[in-house]
């Protein structure tokens, strides 16, 4: 399943979020505003046609872990979406340096933290 963008040509990436996680809605806010050639499909899991849409994607994992699907129908988790997003927008160039071999097993592990506990970790971040 690939949606054309306004070039008539399939997103590069379809970004899956959580659109009720308010730390992932931010983030994709800002690649949205950078996504200047439509090279990413943002889909919101919580979308009441996403299962149907994408019966691929077990709803749960993608709950847990940040998911996206490429081109060639690859899918992706985690921190290489991440990558992969911020690449594509050409935004924040230095999380490269998280992926570096010595670096990578932290960065997932670090991933692996925030995922689990992002809605105490947004709760906390958003309190007045």
């Amino acid at each position: 399943y690939h949606s054309m963008n306004k070039e008539n040509k399939a997103a590069e990436l379809i970004l899956f979020f959580d659109g009720r996680c308010p730390l992932c809605t931010k983030e994709i806010t800002l690649l949205q505003r950078y996504d200047k050639n439509a090279k990413i499909q943002f889909e919101d899991i919580n979308s009441t046609s996403f299962e149907t849409r994408f019966p691929f994607i077990n709803l749960q994992e993608a709950r847990d872990v940040l998911h996206g699907q490429l081109l060639d129908g690859t899918v992706i988790t985690g921190m290489d979406v991440t990558f992969m997003a911020w690449d594509l927008v050409e935004r924040h160039r230095w999380l490269k340096l998280l992926n570096l071999p010595l670096v990578r097993p932290l960065t997932d592990w670090s991933y692996q933290i925030f995922a689990r506990h992002r809605s105490k970790i947004a709760n906390f971040l958003t309190k007045k």
